[in-house]
């Protein structure tokens, strides 16, 4: 009698196919963006190019993380919008620019509740680069260092639980561990988005953001998508530098490094689920071309097999509140 292997055993129920399932995905694993803004605190304008996401004024932002939180959201990532950009994008280091804000009004309501905030400048600067920029018009690296230093440990005193680089300048995962440790914040994590590449799926957040540079780019400091190399060679000299998580951005374009940094370091792993490709599904799924949930989930669960510990995703908020995670 022929044998061969019948798969289909294991799949013959959804219970069986619960029960064998390699890869999960749970709320804890889930951190939601929030865009807050220095304006109105009941200001609230949606995103018209990341549709379900808006630009949040401080009492606006406390209610959607208000309606999040009653639904199981464990952690969130904060992105600031200020009044007023300089060239050195002070408020992004000034104890009361609009991250600080949010942080501690958030942090006074829901003290068990994960705040991550992006440690970057270009949010803040009127040019729109990560750094300081020479008269030439270049991104200087170390001058920048000790700016988003201050940024950290502003973001640490107003509460902020984890603080995360996002700028690739080099060194600053160094230079950021040991201004919080000297500011007494010897336990604040860092989570170091370590390999980031200068991708085209960012261009819905610049929208969110404001932060689209006013000239150039930033292909002198964020990653070639062709490298994966590279990848590994900044990760690990952000964990010889002291980062307690490393961050692969984009996500889904990138699970091969997803994967690689998993399989080459201990440390957790986040993959970032970006703009474009939030915006990609809702805009199909608009269309009436995927369905938006299961193309989500989908998509949510290819990080936790590629590898990926947390995810930051633009879905989180309203997969909690549907009952999906």
């Amino acid at each position: 009698m022929m044998t061969f292997h019948r798969g289909r055993r294991l799949r013959s129920s959804k219970t069986m196919r619960d029960l064998v399932r390699e890869s999960r995905l749970s709320r804890n694993d889930l951190i939601q963006p929030y865009f807050v803004v220095e304006s109105d605190a009941d200001f609230r304008k949606p995103i018209a190019s990341m549709p379900g996401q808006f630009q949040l004024g401080l009492n606006q932002l406390v209610d959607e993380v208000a309606g999040a939180v009653d639904a199981g959201l464990k952690s969130l990532i904060l992105f600031g919008i200020p009044l007023d950009k300089d060239p050195a994008g002070s408020q992004a280091y000034d104890e009361n620019g609009i991250v600080q804000k949010a942080i501690r009004r958030i942090k006074d309501r829901w003290p068990e509740l994960v705040v991550v905030a992006d440690t970057c400048l270009c949010e803040y600067t009127s040019h729109g680069h990560c750094g300081l920029v020479s008269p030439e018009g270049e991104v200087r690296n170390d001058p920048t260092l000790a700016l988003l230093a201050r940024t950290a440990v502003a973001q640490a005193k107003a509460g902020a639980d984890i603080v995360a680089p996002s700028d690739m300048m080099d060194g600053r995962v160094a230079a950021i561990r040991q201004a919080l440790d000297e500011e007494g914040f010897l336990n604040t994590p860092i989570m170091s988005y370590a390999v980031k590449y200068s991708s085209a799926f960012y261009g819905p957040f610049r929208d969110a953001a404001e932060s689209a540079p006013k000239f150039g780019d930033r292909k002198t400091y964020q990653m070639d998508p062709a490298n994966w190399r590279e990848g590994l060679r900044e990760a690990a000299a952000d964990v010889e530098e002291g980062a307690d998580i490393l961050m692969v951005k984009p996500g889904l374009p990138y699970l091969d490094v997803i994967r690689l940094v998993r399989d080459n370091f201990d440390l957790p792993v986040a993959a970032y689920q970006v703009s474009g490709e939030y915006s990609q599904i809702k805009a199909a799924a608009q269309l009436g071309w995927i369905d938006e949930t299961a193309v989500a989930l989908e998509s949510l669960i290819a990080f936790k097999r590629a590898g990926a510990d947390l995810i930051l995703s633009y879905f989180t908020q309203d997969l909690l509140k549907a009952g999906h995670v």
